[in-house]
């Protein structure tokens, strides 16, 4: 690394653990609803419950915003370091998202935002993901399946196209992350009593107890 790189490393490491850490969804129900996200649905600050709980715009604003902290750090990490930094910068924000720093050590689950990282990083297969992930939660109406799915795709694509090797350390470290954090998720797929989702077409009602978490 150059002496620049050295210099910059730190603070945008920070920071972008930090932008990763601000939890959108309390954010923005606290501000427009006077809702406390967690007090509601699953108790999760990320955008899954937000769209549950405050509704389609806020849950479009809440995956906007999870999304951003964590394409934005990653894109200008890939731009200014090799692969070894890039990632650390990249995790940063999915790590701020699961365990931040303003929600003392809790948070959401990182999927906006690890895929966020996975577009800027790997456009190409964040688009064939994406579409893993729409096809299972289309056919489930799971998200949770669906986001373990398109996980489990991402860390195969990552090592299978030869990504940089920082690139498919991480995807199995990620990948790790996000089972463990679904584990009350899995445990209720077993037990067939996981919620599932309402598509705008749909005449389903979701399925499920409101409080599963």
């Amino acid at each position: 690394m150059s002496t620049l790189e050295i210099v910059l490393f730190v603070p945008m490491l920070v920071l972008a653990y930090l932008a990763g850490s601000i939890p959108f969804g309390l954010v923005i129900g606290k501000l427009f609803f006077n809702i406390d996200i967690r007090e509601h649905g699953s108790g999760n600050v990320g955008t899954t419950n937000a769209f549950r709980v405050l509704g389609k715009k806020a849950g479009v604003a809440v995956l906007v915003c999870d999304m951003l902290k964590g394409y934005v750090p990653a894109l200008a990490a890939s731009l200014i370091f090799g692969p070894w930094a890039t990632i650390f910068i990249a995790s940063a924000p999915v790590a701020g998202h699961m365990y931040s720093v303003f929600l003392r050590g809790s948070g959401g689950k990182g999927i906006a935002t690890g895929s966020a990282v996975a577009l800027a990083l790997a456009p190409q297969i964040y688009i064939v993901v994406l579409g893993v992930w729409l096809a299972v939660l289309l056919l489930t109406r799971y998200v949770s399946l669906a986001s373990l799915t398109a996980a489990i795709m991402l860390a195969v694509l990552t090592i299978v196209e030869h990504e940089p090797l920082p690139y498919q350390i991480a995807v199995v470290v990620v990948l790790v992350l996000v089972v463990w954090a679904h584990r009350s998720n899995i445990r209720r797929l077993f037990l067939r009593c996981e919620p599932r989702i309402t598509l705008p077409w749909s005449k389903h009602t979701v399925a499920g107890p409101d409080k599963a978490r």
